[in-house]
């Protein structure tokens, strides 16, 4: 036998295990030669390195080497890795209690977790969820309603210098009583409309919390669906946050009461804690604040009246909030309540818990309740200073009206009390110069609304809104809306004509030199020179407060004397949706502007706010920045500050230059115009006069570097609140915004800017083009057409303050129209007359008219002055 196939010589030591040793060594000839010799990954399943001097121990097979694998000391598992999921991992050293990824497994099944590690999971979990619901379920504790009402507190406001203004709420305004004290019909009502299973349910809506957790999750509504008992823990956990931590704690607290609690105990407290508006908490102190009784002898019409009230007072109490919320009229309120009110009383009829007899008597007759009176400490102008602050605080935050009146707020505003009670006493002194109510009808229902804002700033130091809460006034007048503002509107139009030009000047401003035919009875015409008709085809004649004839006279001069037909004739050469949007950049809310931009949008048809009014006036003021009007400058809940309550940013409204033509046109207004009795100021000011058809409402907006205000004067019909004309108030055939309105912001102005300087308003630089007889074409002239056309410019109105009121200004000459002058307009008669008292002018509209309609809609024949019926047949604007 040759020597290289001669048996290794076998160790001393026998057996295999000696063998496998043996084998260790080289050898020569193919069998000595390793596994994995060849470089192949495939031939090696060795579990150690290979050194430079020595081999690993080879296998003979692949079971042979799967079996070393799973030992640990194959080499093939390791080169795969776990990480490709090629093979198996080694074993571990210890024994896991969760095997994953699964050693045993080899690809996509190692991490494929096994049906005992999925139960354990779940079964972990569950263990978990109950036992984390236990302990909240033990942590927390059933809620009382005598521990809300010793929680209640008051508000604090301070005024603007820090120093308090009064201090309000409802924590006294509540008193529990037992549910034996509640009628049945107030149990009942509260249960046939809000949960009709009550008496069976387990006081948890599972799918209304499911609902509210996935709107907090999506970042919608959170409220819904809840059932009385959620509605009580609600009530007497003060904390209102919508997070999904109070939801947990919110339920935990519904199951325990559900057990700890008996119905008529979760019943009872549900109505001693709810809110019910005006201030008042609980069954008890809504009977009294509604029906001036006790709870107990409330009839099942007034119950179902005051459950209605739950889905939210502000918009279900007939007196109204438009304090809070602007919809919230009389009106609208009253027609929500009686509808849910005659809803409730057929459910609790369906549900068997109102007898026929029964419901036929409660459904015979809606239940008036009382109007609303006047909190303790809430007298004078603080009522509504607190209504401003308070409905300026739940828009900025995410405070509910209920919550805040739970208490705990300190809030500090912007009202400085010398100007607010220089601004009350200056209202007061006109309206008892001017006024005696006992005379005159027409003096009756008289009301005042004015605001003082500061330029630049946005913050509103004063305000004016009525008699006050005591008289019965509940409407804040300085943040109403309803009261069209006139030609206080045509600085507006002014603006967007020098920003924006006209069709005819492609864009390049118009000067206020400008020229515009100011004759009265005018015929309005479109871009395309048609004539802006009437809905029965008629062309619509827009008139003044006078026949006078002014024939062509400058923008500046028509301002002076509030002529309207140059400006609404601007206002369609201009664009009206320019005219709104300078409105609205300047400050003023376009819920506001009228429903339809037609041509008497240029005369105020629009019903902003004193306070908007003031506001966008402070815009010109300012040079053209503006800042929204703000009353609030921090809240605080039980000393914490609460964020949201920054001061508006300033921004630039309209070009620096155009607001300073505009400012220099209205200090001529007070200077030559229908604002002479502002002189009385006797500082640099700018402002505007306003007056609507019939009477019907009379402003005054004017302003000085340091403050812009305005005040309105208006009647209204306490029954229905239609505004009433005012012809013949105070003695006067009729009132105008150079009248009372412009008396009462002199008297306050001085006062109010006692001390400060007088730094005068920038100089304006000329803008725009100077066109003159710029006006819409008319299509195609005739024989008979003849037109005015100005040689020189009518001489001012004297400003005296001396002057009467139905002297009006003579022109030096007249002038007739040229036979090329198509813009002209001339009825062919010879008519004399001077202008208005006080250069007021005739829109047209009626005074309570929110909107004007649009000219093709309307069923107006022939001029629109005077023919008006809130807006809703005529087409006009607002004068003077």
């Amino acid at each position: 036998m040759s020597e290289h196939r001669r048996k290794p010589p076998q160790p001393q030591g026998g057996g295999r295990a000696a063998a496998r040793r043996g084998q260790s060594g080289s050898s020569s000839g193919r069998r000595a030669a390793p596994r994995g010799a060849t470089g192949s990954p495939s031939d090696s399943y060795g579990s150690g390195s290979h050194g430079s001097g020595g081999e690993e121990h080879m296998y003979g097979s692949r079971a042979e080497a799967r079996r070393a694998a799973q030992r640990g000391g194959g080499r093939r598992a390791g080169a795969a890795g776990p990480g490709r999921g090629g093979g198996r991992a080694a074993p571990p050293g210890k024994k896991r209690i969760i095997d994953y990824p699964r050693h045993d497994k080899d690809g996509w099944r190692r991490w494929t977790p096994s049906w005992r590690l999925v139960s354990g999971l779940c079964l972990a979990l569950f263990g978990s969820m109950v036992a984390v619901a236990g302990i909240g379920y033990a942590m927390v504790s059933v809620p009382s309603e005598e521990n809300a009402m010793a929680l209640s507190e008051n508000n604090v406001y301070y005024w603007a210098d820090g120093t308090q203004m009064v201090a309000t709420g409802s924590g006294q305004n509540r008193q529990n009583v037992t549910i034996d004290r509640i009628p049945a019909a107030m149990q009942w009502a509260v249960i046939s409309a809000e949960n009709k299973s009550f008496y069976d349910d387990s006081g948890i809506d599972p799918m209304g919390i499911a609902r509210a957790l996935g709107n907090m999750a999506t970042g919608g509504n959170t409220q819904g669906g809840s059932t009385i008992t959620q509605q009580f823990v609600k009530n007497t956990y003060l904390s209102q946050e919508q997070t999904v931590s109070r939801k947990f704690k919110e339920m935990f607290i519904s199951i325990k009461v559900g057990t700890k609690l008996s119905k008529k105990q979760i019943l009872q407290g549900y109505l001693n804690t709810s809110y019910y508006g005006r201030g008042a908490y609980g069954i008890q102190a809504a009977a009294q604040t509604y029906y001036g009784k006790d709870a107990v002898d409330l009839t099942p019409s007034e119950c179902a009246f005051l459950a209605a009230l739950l889905k939210g007072p502000t918009y279900y109490d007939p007196a109204g909030n438009q304090n809070l919320d602007s919809s919230a009229t009389p009106e609208k309120n009253r027609e929500r309540s009686e509808e849910r009110w005659s809803w409730i009383l057929e459910q609790m009829h369906a549900d068997e818990h109102l007898s026929d007899a029964d419901y036929q008597k409660a459904t015979k007759k809606y239940p008036e309740p009382q109007g609303r009176k006047a909190v303790k400490g809430m007298t004078g102008q603080v009522s509504y200073l607190v209504d401003t602050a308070k409905r300026y605080v739940l828009k900025n935050s995410d405070i509910t009206e209920a919550q805040f009146d739970q208490g705990g707020y300190q809030i500090y505003t912007t009202f400085e009390k010398d100007k607010v009670e220089a601004l009350a006493k200056a209202v007061q002194k006109v309206e008892k110069e001017k006024l005696d109510p006992k005379k005159r009808e027409e003096d009756r229902h008289v009301q005042f609304g004015a605001a003082s804002v500061k330029p630049n700033d946005g913050a509103i130091v004063a305000l004016y809104g009525g008699a006050g809460f005591e008289n019965g006034h509940f409407n804040n007048n300085a943040d109403t809306s309803g009261v069209p503002v006139g030609s206080t509107w045509k600085p507006f139009v002014l603006a967007a004509a020098m920003q924006h030009g006209t069709y005819k000047t492609n864009g390049v401003g118009v000067s206020p030199q400008s020229k515009y035919n100011g004759n009265d009875h005018l015929q309005i015409r479109e871009n395309d020179g048609s004539l802006v008709l009437k809905k029965d085809n008629t062309p619509f004649f827009q008139e003044n407060e006078t026949d006078y004839k002014w024939g062509y006279i400058t923008l500046h001069k028509a301002m002076e004397q509030s002529v309207n037909t140059p400006f609404v004739q601007l206002g369609m050469d201009v664009g009206m949706k320019n005219v709104a949007e300078v409105a609205e950049k300047a400050g003023i809310l376009k819920e506001s502007f009228s429903g339809q931009l037609n041509a008497s949008f240029a005369l105020g048809t629009s019903t902003p706010s004193a306070i908007r009014m003031a506001d966008a006036y402070a815009t010109f003021a300012a040079s053209g920045k503006q800042a929204d009007p703000y009353s609030v400058t921090a809240v605080k809940h039980k000393g914490t500050e609460l964020p949201g309550f920054e001061k508006p940013r300033v921004k630039l409204a309209m070009p620096e230059n155009v607001a300073h033509n505009v400012t220099e046109v209205l200090e001529n207004v007070i200077a030559n115009g229908t604002g002479y009795k502002a002189q009385g100021l006797g500082r640099a000011a700018a402002g505007k006069t306003g007056t609507t058809d019939e009477n019907k409402s009379a402003w005054w907006v004017g302003y000085t570097q340091q403050l812009a205000t305005s005040v309105a004067m208006f009647r209204e019909d306490p029954k229905d609140h239609k505004l009433l004309s005012m012809n013949g108030t105070a003695g006067e055939e009729s009132i105008h915004g150079g009248d009372v309105p412009t008396q009462i912001w002199t008297e306050y102005m001085k006062v109010a800017l006692k001390g400060e300087e007088d730094p005068g308003f920038p100089k304006a630089e000329k803008i725009g083009e100077i066109a003159d007889g710029i006006g819409a074409p008319s299509p195609t002239p005739t024989a008979t057409e003849t037109e005015e056309e100005e040689e020189k410019e009518t001489p001012t109105a004297p400003a005296s303050p001396t002057r009467t009121e139905t002297t009006p200004p003579s022109p030096t000459n007249t002038a007739t129209c040229g036979p090329f002058d198509f813009n002209c307009e001339d009825d062919g008669e010879e008519e004399t007359g001077g202008t208005d008292n006080g250069g007021t002018d005739n829109g047209g509209t009626d005074g309570g008219a929110t909107s004007s309609p649009d000219p093709t809609s309307s069923s107006d024949t022939g001029n629109s002055r005077g023919n008006g019926n809130g807006g809703n047949t005529l087409f006009g604007g607002s004068t003077g």
